[in-house]
């Protein structure tokens, strides 16, 4: 809720306001107070109006709970409040998987945030442009990262992941404990939290020495969204990655290099050389444009990535038949990458706007200038539209499981997950983070033969047995075992 905060500040005294007309469960709050934090377990029992609906306290959005395991009140939302004015941040929350596809598609009456921190850490950020700017800025790299381009990279990413799953022989290997015949992987540290930063520095041509010092600024750049000291972190990550960028940039204007394929045949240039030789309007692109492209390739491909393939593989192996599955079929990865985006949404579960002009969403008006919170993740369990969706099935038939989906539906009607977002400010890098966990799971799959969670590791729920839903966040922790 950090950038609603950002946001609501510049509005204290509209803020204020709230508060003074504030009385949730019989709080009364005057000018300057600060509201309580919901208790824990309050959320649990929010209470029902006089016709029976459940209630929503505002205070919900920071509670424990709803970071637990947001999916139980966005259902609420969703049957009795589809378009939810919470007062305390003063913002529209859309909950149902149609509106928030018809919304986020409708770029003349929902128009991008105000920038916020996002753009001071890696530059003009995609979510926070629009219009020309937004085409333009887009245009850079889309064509990058789709297709043949993909296909040409493809050799790159497989070594890539079975040089670090060698590494975990190695004595001082991150997140590897070898006993009695039993390996256990911690499968972040071991694996997810470099492995598609290093995808990212291959692509982009980078030396190889040179990755360590590049992991370094994506942790630092991820940081600075934690608050005022992180920020510093992360702007200095950002200038000197964009300082080391612009230095290989002018080389590579004079001598483009190559990446190569299995057969050591060249498989086009990187993605570097290919930027500098690209044209708009006839110009090439200038040093800032590429190295501010970079940053936000940097940052936002990373994080993203690691929580799809955390979260797909927490998921998997609690369905241990969907497992056995994919051992039998290794193809059925791609639908395992699609329910896992429908189901728990790694990163930007929401997107947000603001109305240019006053505006009706299921039978409320939601006035010009408001901030909206379009959310993804309720709308990929909307029962409208997606059967038991409460429930992880790779095997669903409601789900598009083609081509992932710019506009959210097929030519036959049938719907595609949320969880890149949708329309103009659906993730540019959604194509290769697919490749990337996809190929990758294959190898992990075929190293581990036989994996399971380890038990005695997995984080628990509240009744201290079941494991631990999927929150607001993707899971940062992943143990599991197999034998060696």
């Amino acid at each position: 809720m950090e950038w609603i905060q950002e946001f609501t500040a510049a509005k204290e005294d509209r803020k204020k306001m709230l508060v003074r007309k504030s009385d949730w469960h019989g709080h009364k709050a005057r000018v300057g107070d600060s509201i309580p934090l919901m208790p824990i377990g309050q959320a649990a029992d929010m209470g029902l109006d006089k016709k029976g609906i459940p209630l929503i306290d505002p205070r919900l959005f920071d509670s424990y709970e709803f970071a637990r395991n947001p999916h139980p009140y966005f259902k609420i939302m969703r049957d009795h409040y589809p378009v939810y004015h919470d007062q305390l941040h003063n913002v529209y929350y859309i909950t149902r998987y149609e509106d928030c596809r018809r919304c986020a598609n409708d770029d003349l009456g929902f128009n991008t945030i105000p920038k916020g921190r996002a753009s001071t850490v890696l530059g003009n950020a995609q979510l926070e442009l629009s219009g020309i700017e937004h085409r333009r800025r887009r245009g850079l790299y889309d064509r990058y990262l789709v297709g043949q381009a993909l296909k040409k990279r493809q050799h790159a990413i497989e070594s890539l992941a079975r040089e670090m799953i060698s590494d975990w022989n190695k004595s001082d290997a991150s997140g590897i404990e070898s006993k009695n015949g039993i390996r256990k992987v911690e499968l972040g540290s071991a694996f997810c939290n470099e492995f598609p930063v290093r995808v990212v520095s291959g692509v982009l041509g980078l030396p190889k020495e040179a990755q360590n010092q590049f992991l370094y600024w994506y942790q630092s750049m991820m940081a600075g969204f934690g608050g005022s000291a992180t920020a510093k972190l992360g702007l200095q990550a950002r200038q000197d990655l964009e300082d080391y960028v612009a230095s290989i940039v002018e080389s590579r204007r004079e001598n483009p290099t190559f990446l190569y394929d299995e057969k050591g045949d060249e498989a086009g240039e990187d993605i570097i050389s290919m930027l500098c030789r690209t044209r708009i309007d006839n110009d090439f692109l200038s040093t800032e444009e590429i190295t501010s492209t970079i940053a936000l390739l940097v940052g936002g491909g990373g994080d993203t990535t690691r929580g799809a393939i955390m979260n797909m593989w927490y998921l998997v192996l609690l369905h241990p038949e969907q497992l056995a599955a994919l051992k039998e079929n290794s193809d059925l990865w791609t639908a395992a990458f699609q329910e896992t985006l429908r189901f728990a949404v790694p990163a930007g579960a929401s997107q947000p706007k603001h109305t240019t002009f006053d505006i009706e969403v299921s039978g409320t008006i939601i006035p010009a200038g408001s901030l909206v919170l379009i959310m993804n993740h309720s709308a990929n369990r909307d029962e409208r539209f997606f059967s038991s969706a409460e429930k992880f099935n790779i095997f669903r038939e409601d789900l598009h499981m083609g081509k992932m989906l710019r506009n959210g539906v097929d030519k036959n009607g049938q719907k595609s997950h949320l969880g890149f977002g949708i329309g103009s400010h659906f993730c540019p890098g959604a194509h290769i983070s697919q490749q990337e966990a996809i190929v990758c799971s294959k190898i992990l799959l075929d190293h581990f033969k036989t994996p399971e969670l380890d038990s005695e590791r997995t984080l628990k729920d509240i009744d201290g047995i079941t494991p631990a839903p999927i929150g607001e966040l993707a899971i940062s922790e992943l143990w599991l075992k197999y034998p060696i």
